[in-house]
């Protein structure tokens, strides 16, 4: 067996997949998609070092779930590869792509075994039925459909990657420098994942446990003049608003903390940093819609929140209802699912001399049932 790094290419946009959850990030019991592909991989397999690529928004999550090598794809696969082979040291290197999630072992070994054969080591399935190009009958023994994973020279594909063309598979590249291809028998159960429906034809993928996820999340702003009041999402009329960077909208940065505690994925802070002009006087509400387009691309859902705003001062009683509609309508979940409870804290403390608000929130998250009953 050579000297080998393994690549998995997971930082695709999955827009032909047809869900809301990037199919990297489907769970496979507790794991998402890449980290079990990654784990069949190295259970059987004595790897020098294990590469993924991850999208640049998902990367700082990713690192959270393993001591893999994770570095940043780019805007295609050919792209993505390029960062990582950055990395490699070792004289070969194997690819593949995360959507092949079920490729049995004897083709991995078949792959690997026959590094000595050629600048890259490519698996195919044959062609069984007739085969029309162009209103012209073909021969089909001809044909080859290309899998991965792709064992190559490191150098060889290295070069031929440094090519402005465009290339869908390593062999391709390999072979347009002059490279030597060597082909091995690939297996039906190594099926790609290109659309949700493939997923019933894949027998190795369990479904998502039924696991609920707890966060919290707690906020504090002051009072500050010169600025809108807004809580919830909805405009509060007030002589006062928040001493915030943003607009300071307490209850959502609080429900903030409370959605990414759920998933492990830190707080408000790491993503809409305080100090970036990005996000100064930035309406919470967009801050809020891409929280839950995160959660969602990684594979969560929103069950529901619960959420508390101490206040002296103003009286809220008037704005929880379409606090909660705002808020639902973000979460995209039904209303019930949103509760809010407005309270003060009898005179006492920084809140009782009207000072400022503070709110506590709860959310609870389950993983995306893929699974077809």
């Amino acid at each position: 067996m050579p000297d080998l790094t393994l690549i998995i290419l997971s930082a695709g946009n999955s827009t032909r997949f047809g869900t809301c959850v990037k199919k990297q990030w489907l769970r496979v019991g507790d794991d998402p998609l890449w980290k079990f592909v990654a784990d069949r991989f190295t259970s059987n397999i004595d790897f020098s070092d294990v590469i993924i690529t991850a999208s640049s928004l998902e990367i700082s999550y990713m690192r959270k779930h393993c001591n893999f090598t994770i570095v940043e794809g780019g805007e295609s696969r050919q792209e993505s590869l390029t960062n990582a082979l950055n990395l490699v040291k070792t004289s070969h290197v194997l690819v593949t792509d995360v959507a092949r999630a079920c490729i049995p072992l004897d083709m991995i070994h078949r792959v690997i075994n026959s590094f000595k054969e050629a600048d890259i080591i490519v698996p195919y399935l044959g062609v069984y039925d007739s085969v029309v190009y162009e209103n012209e009958t073909i021969d089909r023994d001809k044909i080859k459909l290309i899998q991965t994973p792709q064992l190559s020279k490191s150098s060889v594909l290295k070069q031929a990657l440094r090519q402005k063309e465009i290339f869908t598979d390593d062999s391709s590249a390999v072979k347009s420098i002059g490279g030597s291809v060597f082909y091995v028998d690939g297996s039906t159960k190594a099926k790609k994942i290109t659309k949700y429906d493939d997923l019933e034809e894949l027998e190795c993928l369990n479904k998502p446990k039924s696991s609920t996820f707890i966060g919290t999340g707690f906020d504090v702003h002051q009072f500050c003049e010169g600025k809108k009041m807004y809580l919830g999402g909805v405009e509060i009329n007030s002589k006062f608003g928040f001493l915030a960077h943003s607009d300071g909208d307490v209850v959502i940065h609080a429900l903030i903390d409370a959605i990414l505690g759920a998933i492990g994925a830190g707080d408000i802070g790491e993503l809409f940093p305080d100090n970036d002009d990005r996000y100064k006087n930035l309406d919470s509400k967009v801050m809020l819609k891409d929280v839950v387009k995160f959660i969602k691309n990684v594979g969560y859902e929103i069950v529901n929140v619960d959420i508390t705003i101490m206040a002296e001062t103003p009286r809220l009683s008037n704005y929880k209802e379409k606090m909660r509609k705002v808020i639902a309508s973000i979460l995209i979940v039904n209303e019930i699912k949103v509760n809010i409870k407005a309270t003060t804290t009898e005179k006492l403390g920084f809140i009782g001399r009207e000072e400022g608000v503070a709110v506590e929130a709860v959310a609870s998250l389950n993983y995306f049932n893929w699974k077809r009953i």
